[in-house]
């Protein structure tokens, strides 16, 4: 007769990581990755054109409107949104998958996408970076010399929604030193992974 054995594998953690565009995500993400490079990166599918310098499986993965629509009738999709008439959505298997494997992942999100996460993995560790104010985001997104003035009021009033919902998230980083930013999200993944062992 065979022997039970408790199943101690230990399951990944998904990080969740949401900002307003211009408080420095993007950067605070690839130095998570570059410091824990065990780390898996959730790449987002889109039904938007590729961009020059984009690379598909890289940046984005890129498919079709009929495809993603498909997608969205057999429940594939952890997290979707509608954006400027493109969708985007994350693939639930992957997460699910790698979870299950042991396997960390990070996700880079805005706030309703993290919503719709966290009603699937309630148990995501979610982070909110926040600018220092509201006048350095603005001189952060102009300085970008990428979006007109138009754009960066959009981009201003969103801020200002998506900060209304830091409460969400179970830890705030107010991104006013890069340096000190990077070793507090350091330090709360480092926790969250030490503290499963």
């Amino acid at each position: 007769m065979g022997t039970l054995v408790a199943n101690t594998e230990i399951k990944g953690t998904l990080f969740v990581i949401s900002a307003p565009s211009g408080a420095g995500k993007t950067t605070l993400c690839r130095r998570i990755l570059n410091h824990f490079p065990d780390i898996l990166y959730s790449i987002s599918y889109t039904t938007r054109d590729l961009r020059v310098g984009e690379t598909d499986g890289k940046d984005y993965h890129f498919i079709s409107r009929q495809t993603f629509k498909k997608k969205l009738d057999l429940d594939y999709w952890a997290e979707w949104a509608r954006v400027h008439g493109h969708y985007y959505g994350t693939s639930a298997a992957f997460l699910s998958g790698s979870l299950a494997k042991g396997r960390d992942i990070l996700m880079d999100i805005d706030v309703q996408g993290a919503i719709q996460i966290l009603d699937r993995f309630p148990e995501a560790v979610t982070i909110f970076i926040m600018p220092p104010s509201m006048g350095a985001l603005e001189q952060r997104l102009d300085s970008r010399g990428t979006d007109s003035r138009a754009t960066i009021k959009k981009r201003m009033r969103n801020a200002v929604r998506e900060m209304a919902q830091k409460n969400r998230y179970r830890h705030v980083i107010v991104n006013d030193d890069l340096e000190r930013a990077v070793d507090a999200l350091i330090a709360i993944v480092k926790r969250c992974r030490e503290g499963r062992t």
